[in-house]
C-alpha cells in the first residue's frame, strides 16, 4: 500500500476550516518547544502573552491599535492571492502610504489644514497603488514572476524612507525624524488608545466581502485564482484583472501605512516598517482569504506582538521571541493548506 495526493474535485469547505484551526494548534506545540528550549515554561509563556494582550483595558486597546494595520494588510494581499498573484509587497506599500501621508503633511501647507489629513490619506492609498501597480503590469505585460519583484520592491521602499526620515526630510532640531504632524491633523481616538482606524478597517472588510462574493468582478478574480483557462475562454480579461486586483491591493495596504502614521506615530520615523505587510501574508492564508474571518486572525496575530513584552518582563526572554512564535504559525499552515485542494489516497498493490 501506497499514499499518494490526489487533486479533490472541488476544493474541501470543511478542510479550509480545520486547517488554519489544527495548524494554529500545531504552532502553538512548536512554540512550546522552543520555548522549552529556551529554559521558560511554555504554559507560564503562554499566560503571560495573555495577560499582556488582554490583562487590562489600556493592554487590549493596545492590541487593537496593532491590529488594524495588521487587518489591513491581510486584505489588500487577500485580494491578490485570490487570482493566484504572490503580493509579497505589502510592506513596501504600507511603507509608500506612511510616505505619502508625511510628504503632505510636511509640503502642502498652501491647503487647509482641515483638509491635510483627508488628502494625506488619499495621496498614501495613490503612493501604495502604484507601488503595486508596477509588478502587476510586469506580470500582466511580460509574465515577470511578482514574488521576486514585489519582495524586492520592499527594500527600495524602506530604504528610501530611512533616507528621508534619517537626511533629506528630517526634522531640523530633532532626533532621528520627520517633524511631527499639527495636533490638528492627527487621527481622532475614540477608545484610549483606539483610533477611527477601527472605522476605516470594519468598512473595508464590508466592502470587500460584498466585492469579493457578490459581484461578477470578484466571481472573475476566483475563476482566475482556480483556472486561468476556463476564465480566458470565458472572454475574462486575465492582464485587466491583475492590474486592478494589484492596484487595490496596494491601495488598502498604503491606507493602512498613511493611516497609522497619522494615528500613532504623527511622524515618518524609524520603526516605520514594522513587518505588517510580511504579517499580514500570514493572515490572509489564516482567514483562507476571508475578509470577516481576517478580523480574529488580525486580533490573535497582535496579540502575539503586544504580549512578546511580556515575555521579556516576567520570563526575560527576548523581543525577538514574539517574532519567532509569528513565524510558526505560517509553516504549519502552508503545509496544511494543500489538504483543502488535494486528499491522502492510499492504493493497495495487486497481489501478483
Amino acid at each position: 500500500m501506497r499514499l499518494v495526493l490526489e487533486k479533490r474535485d472541488n476544493k474541501s469547505q470543511s478542510m479550509a476550516i480545520i486547517v488554519p484551526v489544527a495548524s494554529f494548534i500545531i504552532s502553538l506545540v512548536l512554540g512550546a518547544i522552543v520555548l522549552a528550549v529556551s529554559n521558560a515554561n511554555p504554559l507560564a509563556a503562554y499566560k503571560a502573552m495573555v495577560t499582556g494582550a488582554f490583562g487590562n483595558m489600556r493592554r487590549l486597546q493596545y492590541t487593537l491599535v496593532e491590529a488594524m494595520p495588521l487587518l489591513m494588510c491581510g486584505l489588500g494581499v487577500g485580494i491578490a492571492f485570490r487570482l493566484k498573484f504572490w503580493n509579497i509587497g505589502a510592506e513596501g506599500q504600507y511603507v509608500w502610504g506612511a510616505i505619502g501621508i508625511t510628504w503632505v503633511m510636511q509640503f502642502w501647507t498652501f491647503i487647509p489644514t482641515p483638509m491635510l489629513l483627508p488628502i494625506g490619506l488619499v495621496v498614501g492609498m495613490l503612493l501604495g497603488a502604484i507601488w503595486a501597480g508596477i509588478p502587476g503590469f510586469l506580470k500582466a505585460q511580460w509574465s515577470v514572476d511578482e514574488t521576486l519583484t514585489t519582495l524586492m520592491l520592499n527594500y527600495v521602499a524602506i530604504g528610501l524612507a530611512e533616507y528621508l526620515y534619517i537626511s533629506k526630510w528630517k526634522a531640523p532640531l530633532g532626533n532621528m525624524g520627520t517633524p511631527e504632524f499639527l495636533p490638528q491633523t492627527w487621527l481622532p481616538q475614540i477608545w484610549g488608545k483606539v483610533h477611527w482606524g477601527v472605522y476605516i478597517a470594519l468598512s473595508l472588510v464590508v466592502l470587500l466581502w460584498f466585492l469579493l462574493y457578490k459581484t461578477r468582478w470578484g466571481f472573475e478574480l476566483n475563476m482566475i485564482g482556480k483556472n486561468p483557462r476556463a476564465a480566458r475562454c470565458q472572454g475574462v480579461s486575465i492582464k485587466r484583472n491583475i492590474i486592478l486586483a494589484m492596484l487595490l491591493s496596494g491601495a488598502i495596504c498604503g491606507l493602512s501605512g498613511s493611516m497609522n502614521t497619522a494615528a500613532i506615530a504623527h511622524r515618518l520615523t524609524k520603526g516605520v516598517n514594522a513587518n505588517y505587510g510580511f504579517t499580514g501574508i500570514i493572515i490572509a492564508w489564516m482567514a483562507n482569504l476571508n475578509p470577516f474571518a481576517s478580523i480574529l486572525v488580525a486580533i490573535v496575530m497582535a496579540a502575539l506582538t503586544t504580549g512578546a513584552d511580556a515575555l521579556q518582563i516576567t520570563l526575560k526572554l527576548p523581543e525577538a521571541m514574539g517574532e519567532v512564535l509569528q513565524g510558526l504559525v505560517l509553516i504549519p499552515l502552508l503545509a496544511g493548506s494543500i489538504f483543502t485542494e488535494y486528499r491522502l489516497r492510499a492504493i493497495h498493490k495487486e497481489a501478483i
